[in-house]
């Protein structure tokens, strides 16, 4: 599953319309520099090639104020909203998805619906639950521990000791959107994610990029 298509398409999403600095810019204030592959050319590759598969509309905008050339702007098409809902619903359900898929659908997953959420949160139990029984069908911490496997056993533990952690901050989370957190597809004004035109990013790399005047 694609971390970059899920995050591109959500941020042009939120914006409307938007071109690669503002989702370059974006993405850096979430932080998707540091936990996914979300660099400056893997975005601008991103958005060029949703726009050939029809799932971004591209627009040739005014020159930036910069100077230069026109930038182009995307927006996300019908198809690209199907594409994106169906990303982010499996990335909320998915477990044995890289940990930079679950934080790209944590950062979009207001959305949906907060009942839908709850719901898909609550198959990616079930799903955790399935994986640490395929591993205890085979090994047992409590008949032996690693030292029956020698270190290799180590392995076994650590992947259970993440497995539980993984649960146990699932299930507060089901119960803090439960209890009314956050602001879901539906229910109003939701926590605004994107920096507007012109606003300062207080996390930009200082790199630039070709594709910045795009």
């Amino acid at each position: 599953m694609s971390v970059i298509r899920l995050l591109v398409l959500g941020a042009v999403r939120q914006h409307g319309r938007a071109h690669g600095y503002q989702i370059r810019s974006d993405l850096e204030y979430w932080g998707a520099h540091e936990w996914s592959h979300a660099k400056p050319g893997s975005i601008y590759h991103a958005l060029k090639q949703m726009a050939k598969l029809g799932l971004l509309t591209a627009y040739d905008s005014a020159p930036s104020a910069a100077g230069g050339p026109p930038r182009t702007e995307y927006r996300v098409t019908e198809a690209g909203t199907g594409e994106y809902f169906a990303l982010l619903r499996g990335a909320l359900t998915a477990y044995d998805e890289k940990p930079d898929l679950l934080s790209a659908a944590l950062g979009l997953m207001v959305d949906l619906p907060r009942a839908e959420v709850v719901d898909l949160l609550g198959r990616r139990l079930a799903a955790i639950a399935a994986w640490r029984g395929s591993v205890t069908e085979h090994y047992v911490p409590e008949e032996g521990g690693p030292a029956q496997y020698g270190h290799i056993g180590e392995i076994m533990r650590y992947w259970l000791h993440s497995a539980d952690a993984d649960e146990n901050w699932t299930r507060g989370l089901i119960a803090r959107i439960k209890a009314g957190e956050y602001v879901f597809a539906g229910e109003g004004a939701p926590f605004v994610g994107v920096l507007s035109e012109g606003e300062e990013n207080p996390y930009a790399t200082g790199e630039r990029h070709p594709g910045d005047v795009d």
